[in-house]
């Protein structure tokens, strides 16, 4: 019941043929999207600030694939990057905004303000110069736009808010052009994935004794990993489906569903919980020295 209510669907949209833009396609779920993807039979343009990792990924799927270096948090970059493709391939059927990062652990009283703005800037700026410049394109095929969010836009954000506030806020971009795409035939679509293995969550869970910890507050079932792989197909899955949303893994769900409620009784508890005080202390004590 719960699964058929976050399964939205407009009339199939298949991909064979369809011309993908991809950022943060040089490793990572982007990599893993735009192989999916091109094993479908789209033709994709892998974009990623590490150009040789794209030209890499690229030509390891050969033809119908293209890289393309750039920031995604360089504006005048990113127009010239759809430019590029539009010119190349003749129009753009779908953009996939997913480039990201995550900060080290770090409470908002002891970051540095520059972290802050660095996540925030690449994580919402960089999704909305990825898409900006491509929505005549999309508006013109009829196409379909995915921004990556994550479940921690659900969830409070001790410790690692810059990335909580990002992903929640572009949730609400793509909301947004949900919305306003509907107008002009097109559609868009928000991924929200809980923790997949790739190597931003080896860097900053794994091989973190602090991101350890933090982990290990997350109960079954919202501690349950995916691959890259299985995040891609849910994502090329949605595409096809021009799905509203998409969550995995599926124990997300009623939180997504129930999330205001959840989150006030949530917040009331984190508030009182001393291991979890415990844990912002040993933060903010490493932070400092």
């Amino acid at each position: 019941m719960i699964r058929a209510l976050f399964r939205v669907t407009e009339p199939d949209y298949r991909v064979r043929d369809r011309v993908v833009l991809i950022t943060g396609a040089a490793q990572g779920i982007g990599r893993e999207l735009a192989t999916v993807l091109h094993r479908r039979g789209a033709v994709v343009a892998l974009a990623d600030v590490d150009e040789v990792g794209a030209k890499a990924a690229a030509a390891a799927l050969g033809s119908r694939a293209a890289a393309f270096g750039a920031d995604v948090t360089d504006r005048a970059a990113m127009a010239d990057v759809v430019e590029r493709v539009v010119e190349r391939f003749g129009g753009l059927d779908v953009v996939v905004a997913n480039a990201g990062i995550v900060p080290k652990p770090a409470t908002l009283r002891t970051m540095d303000p520059a972290v802050f703005d660095t996540v925030l800037g690449v994580n919402l700026t960089g999704a909305f110069n990825t898409v900006k410049p491509a929505l005549d394109a999309i508006v013109a095929s009829r196409g379909h736009v995915v921004v990556v969010s994550s479940c921690a836009a659900f969830a409070p954000g001790m410790a690692g808010s810059p990335y909580m506030i990002s992903k929640a806020a572009v949730e609400q971009l793509g909301r947004a052009l949900r919305v306003e795409l509907a107008a002009h035939g097109a559609t868009a679509g928000v991924a929200y994935f809980g923790i997949v293995e790739t190597a931003m969550t080896h860097e900053t869970l794994d091989n973190d004794d602090l991101g350890r910890r933090v982990e290990a507050l997350l109960p079954w079932p919202l501690n349950v990993r995916i691959s890259g792989e299985a995040a891609a197909r849910v994502i090329a899955d949605g595409i096809e489906r021009r799905a509203p949303r998409t969550i995995a893994p599926a124990g997300w769900e009623p939180y997504a569903l129930f999330r205001g409620a959840i989150n006030v009784a949530l917040d009331a508890k984190l508030t009182r919980d001393r291991s979890l005080h415990s844990l912002l202390h040993a933060v903010e004590q490493r932070v400092r020295g």
